[in-house]
């Protein structure tokens, strides 16, 4: 999982690179007595790329819930903690999910705005992977992940 965050910290680094845009992303690294609400930030003076990102990455076509995201010690679910985060900072929000193929099979991923997961969440159990292909697709080049907007 952590390499997943990594490659989600360059590709957004890369991105402001190959646009000479001012910004950075970073990982927050998990403690055991400390909360961690999103795995990737991003800084930046520009309000579009001020944005928290959300990593998960499994194998199969749909992310589940329950399954893939967690409640905290007193009953709160990850989706719901982290949309209190973004409305308290005013990040954007993003899910960045990899849905890995397997042997022979090639990984894909996308990022999805919090507003969509949002529509979703009480809804439905989960996000089948063709529902994300309305988000931002990640292009696989050779060891990295390439965005092209955010």
């Amino acid at each position: 999982m952590g390499d997943f965050e990594l490659d989600i910290v360059h590709c957004v680094n890369a991105f402001f690179e190959g646009h000479a845009l001012q910004g950075f992303a970073y990982r927050l690294k998990q403690h055991k007595y400390s909360t961690q609400y999103v795995d990737v930030l991003v800084d930046s003076l520009d309000p579009r790329y001020y944005c928290a990102i959300e990593c998960k990455s499994l194998k199969g076509k749909k992310i589940y819930f329950t399954q893939h995201f967690h409640e905290d010690k007193n009953g709160v679910h990850q989706v719901d903690a982290i949309t209190e985060f973004l409305r308290r900072t005013g990040r954007r929000g993003y899910l960045a999910v990899e849905f890995r193929g397997g042997s022979g099979r090639k990984n894909e991923a996308y990022l999805m705005p919090w507003e969509t997961l949002l529509t979703y969440w009480g809804s439905e159990v989960g996000i089948p992977i063709d529902d994300f292909s309305s988000g931002i697709p990640l292009e696989r080049q050779s060891d990295a992940y390439v965005i092209n907007g955010l």
